[in-house]
C-alpha cells in the first residue's frame, strides 16, 4: 500500500496480480489497483481528469489521461472518500505507476490537483 497527500486530498492505493488474466508465455502480466481517494479540505472537489504513468521495465514509459475514473466524476464533500478497482497490462514482469487526479474546488471555481503514489507492478515469482 501507498500513499499521498496533496493540498488536502489524500490518495491510497494497493495493488495485486492477476494470474488468472496474465499469460507469462505471450508477455501479458495483468495488475489491479484500488485507489481510495479522501478529501480532507474544509471544501467540496470534484474529480475531473487523471493522468498515468505507466513505466514497463524494458519499454519506457506509457501516459494515459482522460476524463474522470471507471466512468465517473465523483463529488467529495469534505472528509468523504471515493474507492474505485482498476487495472493495468503490462508487457514485462515488472514496472510502477504514478500519476496525477485533477480536482475542481467547487467553492471557488479553480482546478487543483493531486499526487497518486508511485506504485510497483511485479509478478510474485520474481520476489521469490
Amino acid at each position: 500500500m501507498t500513499y499521498t497527500k496533496t493540498l488536502g486530498i489524500e490518495i491510497v492505493v494497493s495493488n495485486w496480480y492477476r494470474e488468472d488474466l496474465s499469460n507469462e508465455a505471450n508477455s501479458n502480466y495483468f495488475y489491479n489497483y484500488e485507489i481510495i481517494i479522501t478529501n480532507r479540505l474544509s471544501v467540496p472537489v470534484q474529480l475531473l481528469t487523471r493522468e498515468w504513468h505507466v513505466v514497463h521495465l524494458l519499454h519506457g514509459t506509457s501516459t494515459i489521461s482522460g476524463e474522470g475514473v471507471v466512468g465517473e466524476k465523483p463529488v467529495l464533500l469534505p472528509g468523504e472518500e471515493f474507492k474505485y478497482v482498476s487495472g493495468c497490462e503490462l508487457i514485462n514482469s515488472m514496472g510502477m505507476m504514478y500519476g496525477k487526479f485533477f480536482f475542481k474546488n467547487l467553492d471557488l471555481e479553480e482546478i487543483i490537483y493531486a499526487e497518486i503514489p508511485t506504485f510497483n507492478l511485479v509478478y510474485p515469482d520474481l520476489l521469490n
